[in-house]
């Protein structure tokens, strides 16, 4: 029997966010993406230059996220330091964006933000030694 040769790790590399408003949604995007070094590509659609962001119009009588519901609850991003943490945060309550408060998880400096349908983004700093997902 012959062994299967070993690949390289896929690296993720877009992910599409459904939205029930473009034009209320993006607002919020504008104001966050710059804010984790993204860049407009062109409408609707971020990169950060290994990354993209793509925005698309939900279909009508479609469900928004649940907190327990099936399918993606949040995505992640990790900060270089807690700085960064509170930097974002504030750009995005000097944006006129209702923020929460800062989390402190097991070390970690975390925010929790949702986006105009309820799609959670987490952006967090990790010390040494902390786990990103634990």
């Amino acid at each position: 029997m012959q062994e299967k040769a070993a690949i390289a790790p896929l690296q993720p590399d877009h992910l599409t966010i459904m939205v029930s408003s473009l034009d209320r949604s993006m607002a919020w995007y504008d104001a966050l993406l710059p804010l984790l070094g993204f860049r407009r590509h062109k409408p609707h659609i971020w990169s950060n230059g290994s990354f993209f962001l793509q925005f698309a119009q939900a279909k009508p009588g479609t469900s928004p996220y649940e907190r327990y519901g099936a399918g993606v609850n949040h995505v992640g991003f990790g900060a270089p330091d807690a700085d960064t943490v509170h930097g974002i945060r504030q750009g995005m309550q000097d944006a006129g964006f209702e923020v929460p408060d800062i989390q402190m998880l097991k070390g970690a400096t975390a925010l929790f933000m949702k986006d105009p349908d309820g799609f959670r983004f987490e952006i967090t700093y990790y010390p040494p030694g902390v786990p990103v997902v634990d």
